[in-house]
């Protein structure tokens, strides 16, 4: 066999991962009958290279806002730092401040591509935005005062920076030094004050005379501040706190905004009163008092217009008796104020305006409202302040994200269909106008496969989003809640729900794209499978299948072993379809049983009123697991559907369940015991008998719900009789176990199983997740309440079985050892993953056939075999044969992902079924619906033709079909676990991809299983990203960064050198608006705007350096240099070439200017020796 060499492996490799591999190899060179097959595998460590691409979705926990009106650029800060720009639709960008710190202000140097930020922890920054990347050229730390408000006015290079202290001091934004020139408090208020003034709340220069600069007071002092002579021209001194000042663009007069919810408006020239002061939700007294106090109002803006009133926009300022009122912004224009009520608090607000020049009128068009959790853009230009149609994917988190998966390359004929239903979800009442933060061009992107990310969130609903070109724009939302009745009575709502919250939210879903067919799992137990049709139908019964899965006893409650207490197994090869019962006896619908208060109840009601679907996805089937004998459905921990078998097969800790949806018919019912053989070496024995099984419910849709057709509905039933004597027996023995003993025992038996402290404590942070992920507690407290003359067998039963609510969680909780009691062992094995293929059922076939692999939370890969019917209608009438064909391998940990490969170790897919309308004419179907044909049976009787792909947390396996002989192992890790797992293609190969709980990103070869990538990339701070973590094919992933944002990564080293082409671009040239137009009385009498030359004032000739302990300045990596330093590659290799032709095209201009002075200085003494010769020409020398 080939030797494979790993030594380009990347550094993060750990040694346990070498030694396995290298054992891997040899075992793989010990099967001398495959030395001459080695499959030539394509892939090398030279493919790979991890970065990150984009992140989208709304900023978490914004805390600033700053628009470029020229640039039309927004930016927004973060509460942890973090930048985020918009442009047009498409263009995105996010950096990152690496302190953390919140970004409490952002100013824009407008039209020069540059933007300063300012941070709680007393910094400020200056970004380059004319890189793709944006980087920071320059920082400033301050060290003895803290910084609380900055302003830079329009085409200046002086920051002012506000204190804490009351101070102001001064920056040059091009070097980012501090200037000499400061305003110390003490000297900006009158003498005669007594008391502090607060810190600086806001700066401004007049916009008539740049040498007055507007200092507020957090105390309610404004000082007029004359920069030329030092001192104080006018103070205006008000009772009430200042919040906001805003000038009106004649520079005449200001307004100030207050915490009583006043408005104040004072003209410079008369600082003894207000000359006007308004409460805008004050309520006026009929005697002329002051009107009461309101709440603060936080921002005033003050924007004129040529033609009509002026714009007065505010935020706050409401009555204290609208107590519970959402928040509001106030629009004040002319007569009329308008209040637009908001989803969430306000931020920040800005107004928009045509002209950049605070000195001319602003002629305001739009006001942007940054919210907690939206971004909402109004109108001001249409009656009635409608909001424009925003065009960024900032709605990922309308209903908190639970699922997400991630498909590339789908089929091109997708996005296009489901665009088309999702825009008639779309409201109407938007303005009709464009976006106007329109500024950046998109990038040049070389990928052109579409891209598609489906996120499951907590109210049911389903979103389809398309992600091609490093873009994200929503296509289309399902609600599968509408499916359920929602108005319930108080004293009913508690009954059967086993989560409290939240009842609909998405838990795992299955989609198969080329078919369409999508399948949905919810936390209270339900399966709900949907079709695309693109016509609209009105359903008059839902189609409704009760699944009743039942909870096994473990080893510790059983009797002596013997002959009767086995269980009955299914023979190998036998058919389990479904058999002909008798109806049940009691009603589908639920009733009051012995066992317990609630028995065939499902955790929802389905709605019995006529269902109107729109074009979309419409419902197939719903499937729902019922309460047994007072014990709540455990929640479904994987799902697979195909659509070229028509079936949809799910798992829980009871056990697995295949459903018929063409014939709306259950299969199979089976608990995870029953699915070993008896001969299998895995299977752990003496088992203890199940409770008699009962019918599992009636299928209701719009035929009559006869014998016949209830009959295929029931799961196979076994002999009561036989263990009535055993049930109660545990009964008995299981009064002695009180549930407080029972929950101390399981948390002994884990503690004890735990390796090390760190394992512990992940331990405990998956323990946390998976109670929020599952309800636990909730459902827990909720059966007790349900049950309260439940017997002490149900408290035992709780205790081991209700953690196993997630499929992946076998190995963050215990690990394998002796020490785990058989409680543990038996119970917690969950149906963990599933996976449709055409394989070798059992070693002695030759001949592929439909099979479903199942993968268990204890490491079991168990093979079940699917015999179909032939097509058309005898598809619909004649039963599907399931059997159970034991073991094809264990595994380590739970298993994760499976998948099979050929001879060629080319991806063999699950057969699927073409897409076609269901609501379309029989002909149509006929046309479109095909079976897609299944790989050709192996030609070369005897040898293996295929390879199965088995991972788990902990190791991968490769195992040869039919003979089931593992040639190829890894162990992936000793000390972590791995969360998430996938098979995908990648440069024409295919690969594992791997995510561990240490933050390890790893790529293995197929099928040798050789590392190719080891990155420590994230560790698991959050159990969000172990949920929301997703593999897809072409070296993309992503995963849930924030509760607000999707981050999106490539492990590919295409698409790390072609990401800078990919990138949009933030800074386009503009030509910046000429300026106004003073005119010629203002010209000649002096009443345009007052220059001021603040070199002069400012600069280090005249004001002097700076104290050097004040603040401390920090060169950025995104400088020249560190440009330099950073580029590498081709890009580099440009960017160092266009600096060097810029660097020598500037010395040729200057040599050029040079040359052009020498001969105009050439040239005038030519022409002045000239003059002399001639002036000289004719006289004598005694004229001379």
């Amino acid at each position: 066999m080939k030797k494979f060499n790993i030594r380009k492996v990347l550094d993060g490799l750990t040694a346990a991962s070498s030694s396995s591999s290298s054992s891997s190899s040899s075992s793989a060179a010990a099967a001398a009958a495959r030395e001459n097959d080695a499959v030539q595998e394509t892939l090398q460590s030279e493919h790979f290279q991890l970065c990150k691409t984009v992140r989208h979705g709304f900023p978490y926990q914004p805390s600033s806002m700053a628009f470029d009106p020229v640039q039309k650029i927004l930016a927004v800060g973060t509460q942890t730092g973090a930048l985020r720009l918009f442009g047009r639709a498409g263009v995105e960008c996010y950096c990152q401040h690496e302190s953390g710190a919140a970004v409490i202000q952002l100013q824009f140097l407008i039209n020069e591509g540059a933007l300063v930020s300012a941070l709680t922890d007393d910094s400020i920054h200056l970004w380059n935005l004319r890189q793709k990347i944006p980087a920071i050229l320059h920082s400033l730390k301050f060290n003895r005062e803290r910084i609380t408000y900055c302003h830079l006015p329009f085409q200046s290079k002086w920051l002012y920076i506000g204190t804490e202290r009351g101070n102001i001091h001064i920056v040059n934004v091009e070097s980012f030094t501090l200037s000499g020139y400061v305003i110390m408090w003490n000297k900006a208020i009158e003498l005669s004050t007594k008391s502090h003034p607060g810190p600086v709340v806001h700066i401004s220069d007049n916009p008539m005379d740049e040498g007055k600069l507007l200092i507020g007071y957090e105390c309610g002092v404004v000082v007029l501040w004359d920069l030329k002579s030092k001192k104080a021209d006018y103070r205006y001194n008000y009772d009430e706190a200042i919040h906001s000042v805003a000038w009106h663009h004649e520079g005449k007069q200001f307004v100030c905004s207050h915490s009583d919810g006043t408005l104040t408006t004072w003209n410079i020239r008369a600082p003894a009163k207000p000359g006007q002061i308004i409460t805008p939700h004050g309520k006026q007294p009929k005697d002329g008092k002051k009107p009461e106090p309101c709440k603060p109002i936080l921002k005033v803006e003050y924007k004129t217009t040529r033609a009509g009133d002026p714009f007065m926009v505010l935020s706050g300022g409401l009555s204290y008796d609208t107590v519970g009122r959402r928040a509001c912004l106030t629009v004040m224009h002319g007569k009329s104020t308008t209040v637009l009520e908001m989803d969430y608090p306000i931020v920040d607000f800005l107004t928009l305006c045509e002209t950049p020049y605070p000195n001319d009128f602003q002629e305001p068009y739009a006001v942007v409202v940054l919210l907690e959790k939206d971004l909402v853009l109004i109108d001001l230009g249409q009656i009635g302040y409608p909001i424009f149609e925003n065009p960024y994917p900032l709605t990922i988190h309308e209903s908190p994200v639970t699922c997400c998966e991630y498909f590339a390359d789908c089929p091109a004929e997708l996005i296009p269909a489901l665009y088309s239903v999702g825009s008639r979800q779309k409201r109407q009442s938007y303005s009709k106008k464009e976006w106007p933060v329109s500024g950046g061009n998109w990038g040049q992107g070389t990928q052109s496969y579409p891209e598609i990310i489906i996120t499951g969130h907590a109210d049911g609903s389903v979103k389809f989003w398309d992600a091609s070109a490093l873009m994200l724009q929503v296509l289309y939302k399902l609600k599968t809640a509408k499916v359920f009745e929602r108005a319930r009575g108080k004293e009913e709502k508690p009954s059967t729900d086993i989560v409290e919250e939240d009842p609909f939210a998405i838990q795992t879903l299955s989609w198969c794209p080329e078919s369409r067919m999508l399948c949905v799992a919810g936390v209270s137990a339900h399966v709900i499978v949907y079709r695309f049709s693109k016509q609209e139908v009105t359903t008059e019964v839902v189609p409704l299948l009760e699944v009743r899965m039942q909870c096994e006893f473990s080893d510790v409650d059983s009797p002596d072993p013997g002959g009767d207490q086995t269980p009955t197994l299914p023979t190998p090869g036998a058919s389990s379809s479904p058999q002909e019962t008798e109806p049940p006896s009691q009603p589908s619908t639920g009733s009051i049983s012995s066992d317990g208060p609630w028995d065939n109840i499902p955790c929802l009601q389905v709605r019995s009123s006529p269902l109107k679907q729109s074009p979309g996805y419409q419902v197939e089937l719903v499937i729902q697991l019922v309460w047994v004998s007072g014990e709540p459905p455990q929640q479904i921990t994987s799902l697979a559907i195909n659509s070229s078998y028509g079936l949809v097969v799910f798992g829980n800790s009871n056990g697995l369940a295949v459903v018929d949806y063409l014939q709306k018919t259950l299969l199979l019912n089976m608990g995870t015991s029953d699915l070993y053989s008896p001969s299998d070496p895995y299977q752990r024995q003496p088992h203890s008998p199940r409770k008699a099984r009962q019918p599992s419910g009636a299928l209701c849709d719009s035929n009559d719900a006869s014998n016949t057709l209830e009959d295929r509905c029931k799961s196979p039933t076994s002999d009561d009789e036989r263990k009535q004597n055993f049930i109660e027996k545990v009964k008995f023995k299981s009064r002695r176990f009180s549930k407080t003993v029972a929950n101390d025992f399981a948390k002994m038996s884990r503690k004890i199983s735990s390796s090390s402290g760190q394992k512990t404590d992940l331990e405990k942070g998956f323990q946390r997740w998976r109670s929020l992920r599952c309800k636990e507690s909730p459902y827990c407290m909720h059966r007790d309440k349900a049950a309260p003359g439940m017997s002490r067998k149900a408290g035992v039963c709780r205790t081991k079985s209700a953690p196993n609510s997630y499929a992946k969680d076998n190995s963050f909780t215990r690990s394998r050892s002796s020490s785990v009691t058989s409680i543990e062992k038996e119970s917690r094995e969950a149906i963990s993953s599933i996976h449709f293929c055409e394989s070798f059922a059992r070693k002695t076939d030759s001949l592929v056939s439909p099979c479903v692999l199942v993968g268990t939370t204890q490491g079991s890969v168990l093979m079940v075999a699917i015999s179909l019917p032939p097509g058309g209608d005898q598809r619909l009438q004649q039963p599907v044969g399931i059997s159970s064909c034991g073991t094809l391998v264990r595994l380590k940990g739970g298993i994760l992902t499976m998948a099979l490969l050929d001879s060629a170790a080319t991806l063999l897919p699950p057969s699927y079924e073409p897409w076609y309308d269901p609501n379309a004419s029989d002909e149509e179907k006929e046309k479109s619906r095909r079976r897609r044909p299944a790989s050709p049976p192996s030609s070369q009787e005897g040898q293996d033709s295929q390879f199965a792909v088995l991972c788990s947390e902990k190791q991968a396996k490769v195992v040869a079909m039919p003979s089931q002989t593992r040639i190829y192992k890894h162990s992936i890790t000793e000390t972590s676990f791995v969360l998430r797992a996938d098979v995908v293609q990648m440069a024409g190969a295919n690969c594992i991809a791997c995510f561990c709980a240490n933050g390890h990103i790893m790529t293995l070869s197929l099928p040798s299983l050789r590392p190719l990538l080891d990155v420590n990339y994230l560790p698991l701070t959050d159990m969000r990203i172990a949920r929301t973590f997703c593999f897809s094919n072409q070296g993309q992933a992503l995963y849930l960064t924030s509760p607000t944002e999707i981050q999106r990564i490539t492990y590919s080293q295409d698409t790390c050198d072609n990401l800078q082409e990919m990138l949009s671009e933030l800074f386009t040239p503009v030509e910046t608006p000429e300026a106004p137009n003073r005119g010629f009385f203002k010209g000649l009498f002096g009443g345009g705007a007052q220059s001021l030359d603040r070199e002069d004032l400012f600069g280090e000739t005249a004001a002097g350096k700076a104290s050097r302990s004040l603040a401390q300045h920090i060169p950025g990596p995104g400088g020249m240099e560190g440009m330099k330093g950073a580029a590498s590659g081709v890009v580099g290799e440009l960017a160092r070439a266009r600096i060097a032709l810029d660097e020598r095209g500037q010395k040729l201009g200057e040599l050029e200017e040079r040359t052009a002075a020498m001969m105009s200085s050439a040239d005038s003494f030519s022409k002045h020796a000239h003059d002399m010769m001639l002036k000289y020409k004719d006289k004598k020398w005694y004229q001379l």
